[in-house]
């Protein structure tokens, strides 16, 4: 069935995905119900707390959680934040080593950087080929001054899943906390066992953006690195935005009763992508786990193709994708996913497939694609020619 809310060939759904229509409904009434203050006494403000409650009890059964273990953030970006640096402050006495994959999303990875500019010392663990940690050499990096480790349930570029219970355990008995970035697979598949700290962000499932997740485990030790709040049980400053976080559980728990059905379907959408593109368009690498990957997202890089113009013209054409090697101004380097997995970081493209799409409009992204490549390597072949021409 179509995706009537997202925007014509819309193949874009690890950055955002459009809004369920159950998170639409939710917040509409909740911007008539849920405006009060939840922390005052009186009627209206013991209603926003319930609906507040009900949410946070909605989002804790789809997490395997316990509701006073899920506090809600401004974004999947402050969850991680908070998780990284609060958890490593409770952790001072225990050292000040910290343990991240190298294809940890960039939230993590910034965090880390601001640990070490404060003293303390990092250690990225590498991946194979298919953008995957081995749990022996993550394990191995343990130390016993290691006061937390991170690693993602799957990958936001290439798909590939983490073997994050296998790691867990191990993290258990090095009795290191482990934070778990599950912003690209919550709702899509099965929470991992084992975190102890997990993140997440709503607009990934279908919720609105400005809604993130970070739940706790009981037992957890956790200092917020921020000045003292009475909100979100001091967890979390600021006033709570109720009706984006009733309308966030509400998609959450359709979303994931959703995938039952779609996420076979969009996997097999995406085997068929991965399966056409070797062999119709010359020179490219289809990269991330063949197998253990999410059902929704595939990644492939062209020779001879820069990554912004195969996307402007794919554009052009109707279809939103993104890639993840495309040189920023602010950047101005590829994907350090891509490096670390020593793929191919040129021409980098990745589809990811948002509920309800068309396959006839996956059909017509693989019917399009190879002439379009193959006109950007034309073009690039003809400017490479006449500067050579050029020259004295």
């Amino acid at each position: 069935m179509a995706n009537s809310s997202a925007p014509g060939s819309y193949f874009d759904a690890a950055s955002t995905e459009p809004l369920h229509p159950a998170a639409r409904t939710a917040l509409l009434g909740a911007l008539d119900a849920g405006w009060a203050d939840p922390a005052r006494l009186y009627g209206t403000s013991r209603s926003t707390r319930m609906l507040m409650d009900r949410a946070r009890a909605r989002v804790a059964g789809v997490l395997g959680a316990r509701p006073d273990e899920v506090s809600f953030t401004s974004s999947g970006t402050q969850a991680v934040h908070l998780a990284v640096l609060g958890g490593l402050q409770a952790r001072r006495r225990a050292g000040r080593h910290l343990v991240v994959s190298a294809v940890e999303h960039s939230s993590v990875l910034h965090a880390a950087e601001l640990h070490e500019r404060d003293g303390g010392e990092v250690t990225a663990v590498g991946v194979d080929r298919n953008g995957r940690v081995d749990p022996a050499e993550f394990a191995a990096a343990l130390r016993p001054d290691t006061a937390l480790a991170c690693l993602q349930s799957a990958n936001h570029e290439v798909g590939t899943v983490q073997p994050v219970a296998e790691v867990a355990a191990l993290c258990r008995e090095a009795r290191v906390p482990l934070l778990v970035d599950a912003a690209q697979s919550l709702g899509r598949a099965d929470v991992p066992d084992g975190w102890s700290f997990l993140a997440g962000s709503a607009h990934k499932w279908g919720g609105p953006a400005g809604v993130g997740v970070l739940a706790i485990r009981k037992g957890t030790r956790w200092r917020s690195p921020l000045p003292d709040d009475e909100r979100e049980g001091r967890r979390v400053p600021g006033f709570e935005n109720v009706p984006g976080v009733v309308a966030a559980a509400a998609a959450l728990e359709a979303y994931r009763a959703d995938m039952a059905d779609e996420a076979p379907r969009l996997s097999a959408l995406v085997d068929r992508i991965r399966d056409r593109i070797p062999l119709t368009v010359p020179d490219v690498e289809v990269v991330g786990d063949p197998v253990r990957r999410l059902p929704h997202l595939v990644t492939f890089s062209c020779l001879y193709v820069e990554g912004e113009a195969l996307l402007t013209e794919l554009d052009r054409l109707g279809f939103a994708v993104s890639s993840g090697s495309s040189c920023t101004a602010d950047t101005l380097r590829p994907s350090h996913v891509l490096e670390a997995m020593g793929v191919v970081t040129h021409g980098n493209v990745r589809v990811s497939l948002p509920r309800g799409v068309d396959s006839a409009d996956v059909d017509r992204f693989l019917t399009v694609l190879p002439d379009t490549v193959a006109r950007l390597r034309r073009t690039t072949l003809n400017t490479i020619e006449t500067g050579r021409r050029s020259r004295p």
